[in-house]
């Protein structure tokens, strides 16, 4: 299947599913911090803590839609239309479908790629998000620019229409041609947090579904000794079926010295709080949220400060920054399909298209205390 090339109809993609991990989060133990993109690893931790994935999609929530203008209000119009019902992979339309999928990708994977699939007549009919798994980037004949190469069974093949990509990263390292994940640092905080889960689980399987020892000890006298283990087995055997009687009561009677205790009912559970909260506290800061709004309530009178609430609008202004020059591509593409020039002369001077964030550049968020 050829992801990256001009075709006569919109691609529609069929996922192909696989099965999930047993463990999701059985590979943090192995996690070693190497350089190059852990997207299994990445999507694994989404899936093993609830809280990295409700902080990614509250992000994407977040930073908002956008409106465009242009000088010419006929091409705007037929620009709004696209974006409106621009096909997305298929099974979804508009363009902030694929915004949102593209961004989930880029917070996750520290890179997102997408693509603007065209007709035979270079006219674009859909957006496509691309998975990163099949991508390899490298530096272009000029030493600056980043060329696309896609695997196939024949090894490395770069992608024709490398103008028809969409390609962001996210905080790269100097020199480096993808970017890091925001989850980047989180995989030893979240394997020890889900260490923890992983014991108290253990250990209420242990205590909530209770378990007896009954010890039967046989008296000194010869006959006791001698039938000591059909005794036992028949003790045994009759515990058994009052246990095993469902919802009915059902009385246990035995003779001779038998005890029963309750297994691990002298020990204590461990009180995990403070290190779950510890954990927790590492997570969230990494994601730049106030801890109200993934539903962690640690304060009687948890509210968004004026402080809090200016870090998270440059948060969000950072990140339309990003996807700011993905817009443009897209609309540019498609307004020089319609042979707008995006300029409209006036006085001597030139009026591109512009387009805007819905939101206003101060955050607005606030949250009431708790009674």
């Amino acid at each position: 299947m050829e992801i990256f090339k001009n075709r006569t109809a919109p691609r529609i993609s069929a996922p192909v599913t696989r099965p999930a991990e047993q463990r999701p989060f059985g590979m943090l133990d192995g996690y070693v911090p190497l350089g190059a993109p852990q997207l299994r690893l990445y999507y694994a931790l989404r899936e093993a803590v609830p809280v990295i994935d409700a902080a990614i999609f509250k992000l994407v929530r977040l930073t908002g839609g956008f409106t465009v203008d242009c000088a010419d209000p006929g091409a705007a119009e037929a620009l709004r239309a696209f974006l409106a019902q621009v096909p997305v992979g298929g099974n979804r339309q508009g363009v902030a479908a694929f915004l949102s999928t593209y961004f989930e990708q880029l917070l996750t994977c520290g890179t997102a790629l997408g693509e603007i699939v065209t007709d035979t007549a270079g006219a674009p009919r859909a957006l496509f998000n691309t998975p990163l798994q099949d991508i390899e980037l490298r530096r272009a004949a000029n030493g600056f620019d980043v060329d696309l190469f896609v695997r196939r069974a024949g090894g490395l093949r770069r992608v024709p229409r490398q103008d028809l990509c969409l390609l962001s990263v996210l905080d790269p390292d100097p020199g480096a041609l993808t970017g890091n994940s925001l989850l980047k640092g989180l995989p030893f905080v979240s394997g020890i947090l889900l260490k923890i889960f992983e014991s108290i689980g253990a250990n209420w399987e242990r205590v909530g579904n209770l378990r007896f020892a009954v010890t039967y000890n046989p008296r000194s006298d010869a006959v006791d000794r001698a039938y000591a283990k059909d005794r036992a087995m028949q003790v045994a055997k009759e515990w058994g079926e009052a246990m095993q009687s469902g919802g009915a009561v059902k009385d246990f009677v035995a003779v001779g010295d038998v005890q029963i205790k309750v297994i691990g009912a002298d020990n204590q559970i461990l009180d995990s709080e403070v290190p779950v909260r510890q954990m927790l506290e590492q997570i969230v800061a990494k994601t730049g949220l106030p801890p109200f709004m993934l539903g962690l309530s640690w304060s009687s009178t948890e509210r968004m400060s004026a402080q809090q609430a200016d870090a998270l609008t440059s948060e969000l202004e950072a990140y339309r920054r990003i996807l700011t020059p993905v817009i443009d591509r897209i609309c540019r593409v498609y307004l020089r399909h319609l042979g707008c020039t995006c300029r409209r002369r006036s006085a001597g001077t030139t009026s591109p298209c512009r387009m805007k964030w819905n939101r206003a550049a101060r955050c607005s968020i606030a949250h009431r205390p708790l009674p």
